[in-house]
Parts: C-alpha cells; structure tokens; sequence
C-alpha cells in the first residue's frame, strides 16, 4: 500500500515592511502657559460681565424739567433702580438731602439720571451785590421768560414832565435771580442781583414806575 504525501510549499523570500515609527510632538511650555491665561481671563471677563449685569443700585433721576439756574427740590427728583452703570456717576438715592436746595448748572431733562456735575452751590448773588424785587407787567418783561442767571440792563424811562434828551438815561446791570408769575394779575415779579450803590437809585425809578427792563444775555 502507497502513501501519498503534499509537499511543503517552500517558504518566500520577500520584503518585510518596517513598523512605522509614530514622532511624538513636543509641547512648548510658553504656548501652554499662554493658553492657561487665555482661559483664565476668559472666565474672569464672564464672571465681571454677569456681577456688572446683575448690580443693582438706587439712584436720583430727573422726574420733571429743571431750568438753568432753578433750586432743585424733592418733588423734581425720583428715585430709580439702575442695572450695571459702568462709565456713569449718578447721585445714589441716599444722597437726595444732599442735592435739595442747590442750583441745576444745566437744564435738567426728565428720564436722564442725575449727576452731581449738573449741580451747583455757587450763590447767584455775589459780593458786594443786593437783591430787590421788580414788578413787571407782562407787556414790559424782555423774554417770555426769565430763567435764574440771565443778565439784564435796567434802563430810566423819562418822567411825565421830563423834556429832557433820552439819551440821559441812566444805566444798571443786573443778574435775575428768580422770575415769578403772579395767579391772575397780569404782572411778573423779577428778583434782580445788583450793586449795593445802585440799589437805592433804581428802587426810586421802580416806585415811579421809570424803568425798563432789557435782556443782554440769557444764561
């Protein structure tokens, strides 16, 4: 009896491909370090964003129009609750007794918040000045209306027998310090700012109903 046996194939001598050698990459220590702050920063500009949207404080804002020159008082004032503010220097509501009694340096809008820039303690009379009270019909007052700071020439009007030249009229500046408007009367009570040496002169005039009012520069 025969055997049959398969013969081994003989082995191949072929290329063997070399493993492939992967390079690791280095990490800088500086584009680490650089991107570490990077998020930092990031986290801290969110946490100021979110603290700056979330601060809430009380502060005055204008309820009603102040004119140049006008007293402010506490009705003229309201208190509002402002988010963020960052850039601004509104007065805190706390500060309301402070603000009452002083001057609005600028005219005040109403809805805009209140700073105390707009503010001014400056007296509107000065030294060596006195204050009087003029009462002007409506006809004889040189603007519509007076505001605190404008400046105006008091000018004698002749006298009933007065002949003389108009060109001897005599002259006074004055700074108005308040304008009032009387409750059905047809007149204007003017508060005037002016030298002590003219106050007696022009007191005479007015009581002789000898003078004019004329504006020179509104405030």
């Amino acid at each position: 009896m025969s055997v049959a046996t398969r013969d081994a194939t003989p082995p191949v001598d072929a290329p063997v491909a070399p493993p492939r050698v992967v390079r690791q990459r280095r990490v800088r220590p500086g584009l680490l370090g650089l991107a570490v702050l990077l998020i930092a920063l990031g986290g801290l500009g969110s946490a100021f964003a979110v603290t700056s949207v979330r601060a809430t404080g009380s502060y005055l804002a204008v309820a009603r129009a102040v004119e140049v020159g006008s007293v402010v008082r506490a009705d003229d004032l309201v208190s509002v609750q402002v988010a963020g503010g960052q850039g601004l220097a509104p007065v805190p509501a706390g500060r309301l007794a402070d603000v009452i009694g002083m001057r609005a340096a600028v005219a005040l809008a109403p809805g805009t918040l209140l700073t105390m820039a707009q503010l001014t303690d400056d007296p509107l009379l000065g030294p060596g000045q006195q204050q009087l009270a003029l009462g002007l019909r409506a006809a004889q007052v040189p603007a519509p209306k007076l505001r605190p700071g404008d400046e105006v020439l008091l000018v004698s009007t002749p006298s009933n027998d007065d002949s003389g030249p108009a060109s001897g009229a005599t002259r006074f500046t004055a700074t108005v310090t308040d304008a009032v408007s009387t409750d059905g009367r047809d007149e204007v009570v003017v508060y005037l700012a002016l030298a002590v040496r003219d106050v007696p002169a022009v007191v005479a005039l007015a009581a002789q109903d000898r003078i004019a009012v004329v504006l020179t520069k509104a405030a």
